[in-house]
């Protein structure tokens, strides 16, 4: 059963024009980034940047060094388009993308880590094998066939992105709609609809389709009854985030993913009229399926168990961030606060407040206050620049207050704790975390 599931071999149409998509989609991303100046504002102008914890060797390259990555990383998209020198282009795409996520979190956005996901897979998946440079180049790569897992792995993985979206969204703020009315204030200059967009009746269509949407497309599209009505209503929702909340590429390639749910058949006459059908579909066990049950299935429990983690750690992931990243909570909560740095030279004992504009950009510094992990890492900055100097120092966050939601500020960092010498706990709650004030909707 399991075998005719993963193993039977069906038309690749569906995967050659997905990789057609991809490619032209990242390339836009990569030199849209460049052109927009997200790469200036984000990886150019900070002196240093805030990289997941862990990986504080992975900062930006000097000079206009980003600007040459981006511009490599959107011809690789070019290529990757072309099916030329596939397995050289996505590989080194996934790597270099996963080089700038990790690299800094100040534009965290959970669609660049499906980024990196999807572009990982792609490197397991024979999706130059048919219209490509790489099979006019080696016709004996031609095939018209591929795998059912192919399509099915990819299916899996948005059924987790969807399904934990949905189920995160499933919280006070967002049930009484509270926190669209916040998302929403800031589009209120948007041209023709930014009105619109401020009415509660909005609110209320914005949030109940937002968890119906995520709960149920996925099946939607998967049974042919309701496939055509799924697909119309992806193309609304996916463009009206695209126009309200401008998040890249992310709906685009979220249209893209569609093909795998149309028939293959369907897909071939749309896209590749001249494309010789598949109509075989034999099962042929190929011999790393072993190995292929292995990988896939450590794969797909670290998947489900990433956004589980928050249920492990102390306090609420709303007011602590812990277990917030990677677990597909997207758009749920707005954070704002302020921050103060004293730092005290531990051998003349002198104390002085740090002028945060001495050290990071605008945009660092409205993340900086509301999220623990900012505050951290700056402070760990802080020991190192007055390593340099021979200085031992303690820093403390003083003042520190957040707020969730727009709620009243509250004390969020132990002003007490040194934390240039306070350790960051990867796996559980570090206690130098204020406890939440209890007014955190569940």
């Amino acid at each position: 059963m399991l075998n005719r599931f993963l193993f039977t071999k069906t038309d690749n149409s569906p995967l050659i024009i997905f990789r057609i998509f991809f490619g032209i989609l990242v390339a836009l991303e990569c030199y849209g980034a460049i052109l927009t100046g997200w790469v200036k504002r984000t990886l150019v102008e900070p002196q240093f940047t805030f990289n997941f914890i862990g990986f504080d060797w992975l900062q930006p390259l000097p000079g206009h060094g980003m600007y040459f990555y981006f511009f490599v990383m959107g011809t690789l998209g070019v290529l990757i388009a072309l099916g030329y020198k596939y397995r050289f282009s996505i590989i080194s795409f996934t790597l270099m993308w996963a080089g700038v996520y990790l690299m800094q979190k100040t534009s965290y956005n959970n669609h660049y880590y499906l980024l990196v996901l999807i572009s990982g897979m792609m490197c397991f998946f024979p999706a130059h094998r048919s219209h490509s440079f790489d099979m006019r180049q080696n016709p004996t790569l031609k095939t018209d066939a591929m795998f059912a897992w192919v399509k099915w792995a990819l299916i899996l993985q948005l059924l987790i992105v969807y399904v934990y979206a949905a189920i995160a969204k499933i919280y006070g703020d967002w049930l009484d709609f509270g926190i669209i009315r916040i998302l929403m204030v800031g589009k209120v200059h948007y041209y023709v609809v930014g009105d619109l967009l401020q009415h509660p009746w909005i609110h209320k269509i914005i949030g109940t389709v937002g968890i119906l949407f995520d709960l149920l497309i996925i099946p939607a599209l998967l049974w042919k009854r309701t496939r055509k009505i799924a697909f119309f209503v992806s193309i609304f929702f996916h463009l009206f985030n695209s126009i309200v909340f401008q998040i890249g590429i992310f709906p685009y390639l979220s249209l893209a993913f569609t093909v795998f749910f149309f028939e293959p058949e369907t897909i071939r006459k749309l896209f590749f009229k001249k494309k010789i059908p598949y109509l075989l579909n034999t099962i042929e066990v190929p011999s790393y399926r072993p190995l292929l049950y292995s990988l896939g299935g450590l794969y797909f429990l670290v998947q489900l168990a990433l956004p589980l983690r928050q249920h492990f750690i102390e306090d609420d992931v709303l007011w602590t961030e812990e277990g917030h990243r990677l677990s597909w909570r997207m758009m749920l909560r707005s954070r704002s606060g302020s921050v103060q740095f004293k730092i005290l030279e531990k051998e003349s004992g002198k104390s002085e407040i740090v002028d945060l504009d001495d050290y990071l950009t605008k945009k660092q510094k409205q993340r900086i206050a509301a999220y623990p992990d900012f505050i951290w890492q700056f402070a760990q900055h802080l020991k190192k620049e007055y390593a340099k100097k021979g200085i031992p120092i303690s820093v403390y966050a003083v003042n520190s207050r957040v707020s969730i939601n727009g709620r009243p500020l509250r004390a969020f960092i132990d002003p007490e704790v040194d934390l240039a010498n306070a350790k960051w706990d990867y796996f559980w709650h570090n206690e130098w975390i204020l406890p939440s004030p209890g007014n955190i909707p569940k």
